[in-house]
């Protein structure tokens, strides 16, 4: 006798089973939770990072494009996930996973991920989100008071006004900078006299009402790119995110801010906003805001400051004083799914005048009535879950005190790397950390001595040879799956502001021991002798070799 494969089928009957709750916790979909619940937990207890296949290979489980005509079983589905997409995901919660600001999340988020998903609530209304939209408020006021530190009667009289909003929750940092540009666009050009406003009439009309050539934004050469997207999609365009110079620390030169400022005054473009950037993606470093929140103000621009990574610093009485000036700041943005430690999609903007927000309020009769509650009449996105949630829950269950011991063991860890770098001969610490993110690079000892008394182009030899080296040793670190670092661009003014490609760390990971960040040095020495590399391996040092034996007569000589 043989048995013949059960298929499913769509029918009235069907569909009501998949919109209900499983009667009992013997039941087929009560059993397929519980195994997904366990394949997780051990997929996420695994302290290395997923072994790398091809993604060409990966796409074959992908291919089909047509919808299926039949439906198949939840249990058929769940498997295929868990083989095919699981299996082949990144193990972004490993702690040997640090070259992206992706970390491990507090466990408690999944259970209760599980009350936002089954309510589904829709936080543009209050029809839709009720005890949500209260909450979302108060996850706002929350993070506006850690930047600006208003008193009690402040929350009480704004927190939950309807007619203002302290801040708008987003998607993520990309979408919090877009809000926190566009609010500051609708300001630099209001309505005056027989002018409606940009917000009514564009923005060329607007330039012309005013008398300007154009608009800018104001950023250092170390600002994140979602800045250049908001400035195309605010219809700018992107060279209108004028870049300036940073200094040896990676910092805006706040001088060259100035005179670019003044510059553009001169030129008659509008300095529609300044940037500081708290925490820059590569490096990790604080831009002087005090100072620029000073320039900002001089020259009438809004002063927005990009807090995306850095934000959280705010809860540690150690190092908080790094981000000294963000109060002064008319908008920052902060991304929860960074060192607030919640799932992927989620930041916000908060702005220190709660009436700014009024520069983007949107209504319709149909849904965002004028005067209502409905948050959705200050956020650029519409329809959004309520991630507010899950913040609030990291807020109240880690509280300020967790955070800050987070924040902390963050900073002093990445010092800690640091000093095992320095001590290592063979790597070269290129940018020290200030908060929790550096940047090094293989660099045999002999090598770093003939830098250090290279001229231009043989420093030039140099590098290009070392970029070679970074770019195998980090690819075969991340091949091998064990561990995975990161690997960006910069341009140290000590080898001539030539583009010198390094490992790139971020220490967020609690989980992340001293002995892993041993391991990780250990393997990319190892590395360093593969035999796919030893020609360049040799030919470095033959140039290193060169120049130390040019170098030593002339330093007799001297």
């Amino acid at each position: 006798m043989t048995g013949k494969k059960k298929s499913a089928q769509a029918s009235v009957e069907a569909m009501y089973r998949v919109f209900t709750v499983p009667e009992a916790p013997e039941s087929t979909l009560s059993r397929i939770d519980q195994n997904i619940s366990r394949n997780l937990a051990g997929f996420l207890q695994e302290h290395i990072v997923a072994v790398e296949r091809d993604l060409s290979d990966v796409e074959k489980d992908f291919s089909d494009y047509s919808i299926p005509e039949k439906p198949v079983f939840v249990s058929e589905q769940a498997q295929f996930l868990l083989d095919k997409l699981v299996a082949n995901s990144v193990h972004t919660a490993s702690p040997a996973f640090i070259g992206h600001m992706t970390s491990a999340l507090p466990y408690f988020m999944l259970p209760l991920s599980k009350i936002m998903i089954a309510l589904n609530q829709n936080l543009v209304k209050t029809e839709t989100s009720k005890a949500f939209t209260p909450m979302e408020r108060q996850v706002l006021g929350m993070i506006h008071r850690l930047v600006y530190q208003e008193d009690g009667a402040f929350y009480r009289k704004w927190m939950h006004d309807p007619r203002y909003a302290l801040g708008a929750m987003c998607s993520g940092g990309t979408v919090a900078n877009l809000t926190a540009l566009w609010v500051a666009r609708n300001r630099a050009f209001p309505a005056e006299g027989s002018f409606r406003g940009l917000h009514q009439e564009g923005l060329f009309r607007a330039l012309k009402y005013y008398g300007y050539e154009g608009a800018a934004i104001v950023v250092s050469r170390r600002g994140h790119y979602s800045l250049r997207k908001a400035a195309d999609v605010l219809g700018l365009g992107r060279e209108s995110l004028i870049p300036v110079d940073t200094d040896d620390e990676n910092r805006i030169n706040t001088d060259a801010l100035r005179d670019k400022c003044l510059e553009l005054q001169r030129q008659k473009i509008k300095v529609m906003a300044i940037c500081g950037v708290a925490g820059t993606t590569e490096t990790g470093n604080v831009d002087p805001l005090d100072a620029m929140a000073d320039i900002a103000r001089e020259f009438g621009a809004h002063f927005h400051v990009d807090a995306a990574w850095g934000g959280p610093t705010l809860f540690s009485r150690t190092y908080k004083h790094l981000l000294r000036g963000i109060e002064k700041a008319d908008s920052v943005t902060f991304d929860a799914h960074k060192q607030l430690y919640v799932p992927m999609g989620v930041g916000l903007v908060v702005f220190r005048d709660p009436s700014l927000a009024s520069a983007v309020e949107h209504h319709a009769q149909y849904i965002i009535r004028k005067g209502s509650r409905d948050l959705g009449s200050t956020t650029l996105e519409g329809s959004r879950p309520g991630m507010s949630m899950l913040i609030h829950s990291g807020l109240k269950i880690l509280a300020r005190e967790g955070y800050e011991i987070l924040i902390d063991q963050g900073i002093d860890k990445a010092k800690t790397f640091a000093e095992m770098i320095e001590a290592e001969p063979d790597f070269e610490l290129v940018t020290r950390p200030e908060l929790n993110i550096l940047t090094y690079r293989y660099c045999p000892e002999n090598v770093q001595e003939a830098l250090a008394c290279a001229d231009p182009l043989q420093a030039e030899k140099l590098n290009t040879c070392l970029n070679r080296i970074t770019k195998f040793i980090q690819k075969t670190q991340r091949e091998r799956g064990k561990a995975f670092v990161s690997r960006t661009r910069l341009e140290p003014a000590r080898y001539y502001n030539f583009p010198c490609i390094v490992f790139r760390v971020v220490l967020a990971n609690p989980l992340t021991t001293k002995e892993i960040l041993a391991d990780i040095l250990s393997e990319q020495r190892e590395l360093s002798r593969d035999e796919g590399i030893e020609d360049e391996i040799s030919i470095l040092h033959q140039m290193a070799d060169a120049v130390l034996k040019q170098a030593t007569p002339n330093a007799r000589q001297a």
